[in-house]
């Protein structure tokens, strides 16, 4: 392969970011468990803390591990620059801390993870952050949500738990009209599926616990720098990025540091002072899964659509919302944004409601009943008596979560076997 040519993504999940290690050869990156690095002179160690050089200081805002982890996650994404933080919500947390000001707005599409809904109606209000709702399904919903207090529009790419596939360049556009950012979550489509930057998104976040380490062993989060946002010269002035920082001898990031100054940003600032770091361990972790991605999303989107395929004809099945099934509202969108597949996690509704989706979990035995997606193993729980229970009924309905849905992840057990626990459960 000559240098030209850019690797293909297979080649990226394996290689991008990791060299032999220099010390021992070691092929595999191994994990720098270490707090804090020898400086070379005070002059480096200087240079270091001035942000005149780049290079390891202590293992709160980086680590040689987590550092490979970030640039591989950069290149599957497409990004300019990664921060890799201790979970999705810790990730959240610094790309809103970078952004917003007390006073400030974003606007949120109300199909969420139902601890994203909880984190911004009531732990951002402590810092006067503000989060106006509208439906990632309706553009125009997202427009109409838009005041001259906006700062950001956040969605997720694909949402959880409803597997709604977004429309992202309509959202894009929406977006670079108010001349604010787009974040997209990513995480259940990963970069093999979608790759948000290439729909107009400015900044990617990933909670990494999920399908990208895909084993249900490690939490972890990332941030992504599209490298796609002209904050000098942006409608709306971000302070953090583009005004003097006192802790850094009046440097303006912006300036400094071009299409990957969110991603300094968010370190040097959030990270350092917030302190929500990724333990090495896990980014070892994180990093071994993300080897296998391409074969692990093929596998999740071939199963998915053969139990979606089976719930569809379900006596005892009332709905199946899947965006890979022809039938489906989101079909189409998908197939545009998504023709890989439309990943492995979507609802359904069991005949019943409430009662029959609480005794549905409680009798499966191949899948597990937990809060969590992105493993290995397929996974089973009832939103509304689990993540989204301390939403009102009229927030679950609206997140996708009402009383009859059943969130299912499919894993990568064989297709048959994972079609039969379902079966005898319904039965049961």
């Amino acid at each position: 392969m000559s240098q030209q040519e850019t690797p293909g993504f297979s080649t990226l999940a394996i290689h991008a970011g990791a060299t032999p290690d220099p010390s021992t050869g070691a092929r595999v990156t191994p994990i720098y468990q270490t707090t804090a690095y020898v400086f070379n002179d005070v002059d480096h160690a200087a240079s270091l803390f001035n942000l005149e050089a780049f290079g390891n200081i202590y293992t709160r805002i980086m680590n040689p591990t987590q550092a490979v982890l970030e640039q591989r996650v950069a290149a599957l994404e497409g990004g300019t620059a990664a921060l890799a933080v201790a979970s999705g919500h810790a990730a959240q947390l610094l790309v809103f801390h970078t952004l917003l000001q007390p006073g400030d707005e974003f606007v949120a599409g109300r199909q969420l993870y139902g601890g994203s809904i909880n984190q911004f109606n009531h732990s951002f209000k402590k810092f006067d952050w503000r989060v106006a709702w509208a439906d990632s399904t309706d553009p125009g919903s997202i427009e109409a949500a838009v005041t001259p207090q906006t700062r950001a529009i956040f969605v997720e790419s694909i949402a959880n738990p409803g597997g709604v596939v977004v429309d992202l360049p309509a959202i894009s556009a929406i977006a670079k009209k108010a001349g604010v950012p787009l974040i997209v979550d990513n995480t259940l489509a990963t970069p093999y599926l979608c790759r948000p930057k290439e729909h107009g998104a400015d900044i990617v976040l990933h909670s990494l616990t999920k399908f990208m380490g895909g084993h249900g062993n490690s939490l972890g989060g990332v941030i992504v720098d599209c490298g796609t946002f002209d904050w000098l010269n942006a409608k709306i002035r971000y302070p953090t990025l583009v005004e003097p920082n006192p802790s850094y001898n009046g440097m303006r990031l912006a300036e400094t540091f071009g299409n990957f100054a969110f991603a300094i940003a968010a370190r040097v600032l959030g990270l350092r002072d917030l302190g929500p770091s990724i333990s090495p361990f896990n980014a070892f972790m994180i990093l071994t899964g993300i080897e296998t991605l391409p074969l692990r999303m093929a596998k999740h989107c071939e199963n998915s659509l053969a139990v979606a395929e089976f719930l569809a004809k379900h006596p005892k099945v009332a709905w199946v919302n899947y965006a890979g099934l022809k039938d489906n509202r989101f079909h189409s969108i998908a197939q545009r944004l998504c023709p890989k597949g439309a990943g492995a996690v979507f609802t359904f509704g069991v005949k019943g409601g409430y009662e029959a989706g609480v005794e549905l979990v409680s009798k499966v035995k191949l899948l597990s009943h937990l809060a969590n997606i992105g493993d290995t193993r397929s996974l089973i729980i009832h939103p509304a008596s689990t993540t989204h229970r301390q939403l009102t009924d009229a927030q679950r309905t609206a997140a996708g979560a009402g009383e009859d849905v059943v969130r299912l992840s499919i894993g990568l057990e064989d297709a048959a076997d994972i079609i039969a626990d379902l079966d005898q459960a319904l039965a049961a």
